[in-house]
C-alpha cells in the first residue's frame, strides 16, 4: 500500500520568491509504531534504512534537486555553513543551526517539540535553520546565527525570521533548574504553574531573544506539536517518537 501524502507546512512570511521553506508533518513516509510515518531521525530507535527511505520520499516531493544539510544536533551554540558540510557527504556535524548562500543546499533541523527557527535576509542573499530547545536559546543559537548573516554583511534590520512547529507553554512545565538558567530579561517567557515549576513559551523566549538582536520582522509560532498527535511527532507526549523537519533553501 503506497503511504499517504506528505504534509507540508509553508511559511506565511515576506520572503523573497526563490527562498523556499518547509516543515514536514508526520503525515506519509513508511515507518511504523511510535514513528509512523514520516520519520526523518535517524538517532531515535527507527530502522535506519527506512528514515532514509524517508527522507528520499522528502527529497521526491519537493521535486528540487537540492541536498538537505542534515546536523547532529546537540543543543548547543555552534553555526555550521551548510554547503561545506554536505560538500564532505561524512556524518553530520556536531552544530544547532546551518546557513547557506549557495542554491541546492538546504538548511535543515529535525525536531518534536523544540522550535525550529527559519531565517533570511529580504534580499534572499542567505538562508539560515536553527534548532531552539531550551538550552541552545539560552547558550545563544540565535545570537550566533543572526551573527553569522553579520558575517556576511547582513544587518539584523534586514533579517526577517519564521518560527515553525513546537510545543506550546500550555503543554511544556519546566522546573526551577531550567527557570533559572535564563537570563532576567528572559523570564517574560516564564508564567507561573504549579510550586517551583513554570510553563515555558519557547515562542515568546526566541522572540525576545531576537528582538534582542534587532530583529525586528518575526513570523509564525502558532502551532503546537503536543497538542495534535496526529499531525506532529512530540518528545514530551509520547516519549519514543519520530522527528519532523523544517527546510530552507534558495532555488
Amino acid at each position: 500500500m503506497a503511504p499517504a501524502a506528505i504534509e507540508l507546512i509553508r511559511p506565511d512570511w515576506p520572503a523573497p520568491a526563490h527562498v523556499r521553506a518547509v516543515s514536514t508533518t508526520r503525515a506519509g513516509g513508511y515507518s511504523s509504531g511510535p514513528y509512523a510515518a514520516l520519520n526523518l531521525g535517524p538517532h531515535v530507535g527507527d530502522d535506519p534504512q527506512t528514515v532514509a527511505r524517508n527522507r528520499r520520499a522528502l527529497n521526491r516531493t519537493l521535486n528540487r534537486n537540492m541536498v538537505p544539510c542534515w546536523l547532529d544536533q546537540v543543543h548547543g551554540p555552534d553555526v555550521v555553513i551548510a554547503d561545506a558540510v554536505t560538500a564532505t557527504a561524512g556524518e553530520p556535524v556536531a552544530a544547532d543551526a546551518s546557513m547557506t548562500g549557495e542554491v541546492a543546499t538546504a538548511c535543515a533541523i529535525m525536531t518534536a517539540d523544540c522550535l525550529p527557527v527559519l531565517l533570511t535576509d529580504r534580499g534572499g542573499r542567505f538562508v539560515a535553520a536553527a534548532h531552539g530547545g531550551w538550552r541552545g536559546l539560552v547558550a545563544g543559537i540565535l545570537e550566533n546565527t543572526v551573527g553569522a548573516f553579520a558575517g556576511q554583511g547582513i544587518t539584523p534590520v534586514e533579517l526577517i525570521a519564521w518560527l515553525g512547529p513546537a510545543i506550546s507553554p500550555g503543554a511544556y512545565e519546566v522546573d526551577a533548574a531550567v527557570a533559572g538558567a535564563l537570563r532576567d530579561a528572559d523570564r517574560a517567557a516564564l508564567t507561573p504553574a504549579s510550586p517551583g515549576h513554570w510553563q515555558l513559551d519557547l515562542y515568546g523566549l526566541a522572540r525576545l531573544r531576537l528582538a534582542a538582536c534587532g530583529v525586528e520582522a518575526v513570523f509564525g509560532g502558532d502551532f503546537c506539536t503536543s497538542a495534535e498527535p496526529e499531525r506532529f511527532f512530540s518528545y514530551r507526549r509520547d516519549g519514543v517518537c519520530g522527528r519532523q523537519a523544517t527546510l530552507i533553501w534558495l532555488e
